[in-house]
């Protein structure tokens, strides 16, 4: 009997590529595949990954070949490069490389499709428990969800692998034995090989009731993100990177907590630690109100300011002994990862400017003013970030202040860029 096919959300209608290893599962999944002629109507083709791992990778492609050949089915075959050396373990850094390569074949819209199985999401599942995840990692594999420029569509999700084996049979299919998976050494081969077959002999059901589980856990999962959502835009501000307060304090910490993960993950920051809810909780929402208090971690931070939580990735500040002359011709490289440039009109200083540092004390001469005035005030008047002004490049001419960046301009540099057609731009590092 055929593994039943769930529906495609009919809002898709790209090809459809199927993962294809040459093992018994992908084997199945491009056969049974083959054989819905509306797959075929929008495409469907494979991919097979060559990670040179194993001695006998030369051969898996020929199978493959060999097996889509026989289907009429069109293949491609990416060749990786594993990087085991970023500390991750090879296992995962072949998974991120196969990842990489399933991306790099498909054009926005397409659809990938893997062979996991219902045995494979109760792994899943008591690999995400054992971690300790909450509704969101037990949630496990999902049968549809975004991938690449495209999706991804796990159609035999819900089918035993005893099914699969019962179709590669029914058919006369071969396909190829990894030596790796019978090693147990990597954590999902151990519960495999080792734990759920004991586990199965007590509970027959046992995957079913896992993989159950996973699905019970992905409704409790969307049901939360919800509410997320709904408390991530009532905190919205016009900054993506900026939340207000108020908000998130009135709302219930476990709920603030998933919302701040989200709201971290939405600006691809690296994943906010348990530590760092608790800190964000304790000394930045409860903070004063003119606090400058802030979270550090893995190159990323958060900080308090205003009323506001800010967050993004860490920068350096200029040396306070750092100084350069420029005469505006070129781009300018700032120690700190920044440029400054200036663009439009005739694009150079009649005499070079020095760029500098802040030091304290700094006074302009604002357009359109009588009297200096102190560029702390300048800039806290005009609501500048205590972190920003710190990577604030200063521009003299002589020992007057010309401009802070592009945030401020003395009635100098003002006369002197509409004079000239000309802008002056800073980019932060």
């Amino acid at each position: 009997m055929a593994p039943p096919l769930p529906l495609l959300p009919a809002s898709t209608e790209g090809p459809v590529w199927v993962a294809l290893s040459g093992g018994r599962d992908s084997t199945v999944l491009l056969h049974r595949l083959a054989q819905e002629p509306d797959l075929r109507r929008r495409g469907l083709g494979a991919v097979h990954v060559h990670h040179g791992l194993q001695p006998e990778a030369d051969a898996w492609v020929a199978h493959c070949a060999a097996a889509c050949a026989a289907l009429d089915v069109p293949l491609q075959v990416r060749h990786v490069q594993v990087d085991a050396t970023q500390g991750e373990g090879p296992e995962a850094a072949a998974r991120h490389a196969r990842r990489e390569a399933f991306a790099a074949v498909m054009a926005p819209g397409d659809i990938l499709t893997t062979a996991h199985h219902l045995e494979d999401q109760a792994e899943t599942f008591l690999l995400r428990a054992l971690r300790a995840s909450g509704p969101d990692g037990l949630a496990a594999m999902r049968s549809w969800r975004s991938f690449g420029p495209g999706w991804q569509w796990r159609p035999l999700l819900h089918t035993p692998r005893d099914a699969l084996q019962a179709y590669a049979r029914t058919h006369g299919l071969r396909w190829v034995e990894d030596p790796s998976n019978a090693r147990t050494d990597a954590d999902r081969n151990f519960l495999r090989h080792d734990i759920l077959p004991r586990l199965r002999q007590r509970w027959p059901q046992a995957d079913a009731s896992f993989a159950r589980s996973a699905t019970l856990s992905a409704e409790a999962a969307d049901m939360l993100a919800h509410h997320d959502a709904r408390l991530l835009a009532e905190a919205a501000t016009a900054d993506p990177a900026a939340l207000a307060i108020a908000p998130l304090r009135e709302a219930a910490r476990a709920q603030r907590a998933r919302a701040l993960r989200r709201w971290i993950q939405g600006l691809s920051l690296p994943p906010l630690p348990a530590e760092g809810v608790a800190r964000i909780d304790a000394q930045l929402l409860d903070a004063r109100a003119d606090a400058q208090a802030e979270f550090v971690w893995q190159g990323a931070v958060v900080r308090r300011w205003r009323g506001l939580l800010h967050a993004e990735r860490t920068r350096r500040i200029l040396p306070a002994d750092w100084h350069a002359d420029w005469d505006g011709t070129t781009l300018l490289a700032l120690p700190d990862g920044g440029t400054l440039s200036l663009e439009g009109g005739a694009c150079r200083f009649d005499t070079p400017l020095r760029v500098s540092a802040r030091g304290g004390g700094e006074r302009i001469a604002l357009p359109g003013r009588s009297h200096h005035h102190a560029l702390k005030d300048v800039l806290q008047a005009l609501g500048i970030p205590p972190w920003e002004r710190r990577q604030l490049p200063l521009l003299w001419r002589g020992d007057r202040l010309w401009a802070a960046g592009d945030f401020v301009l003395s009635a100098d540099a003002d006369t002197w860029l509409r004079t000239h057609r000309a802008r002056l731009v800073w980019r932060r590092g």
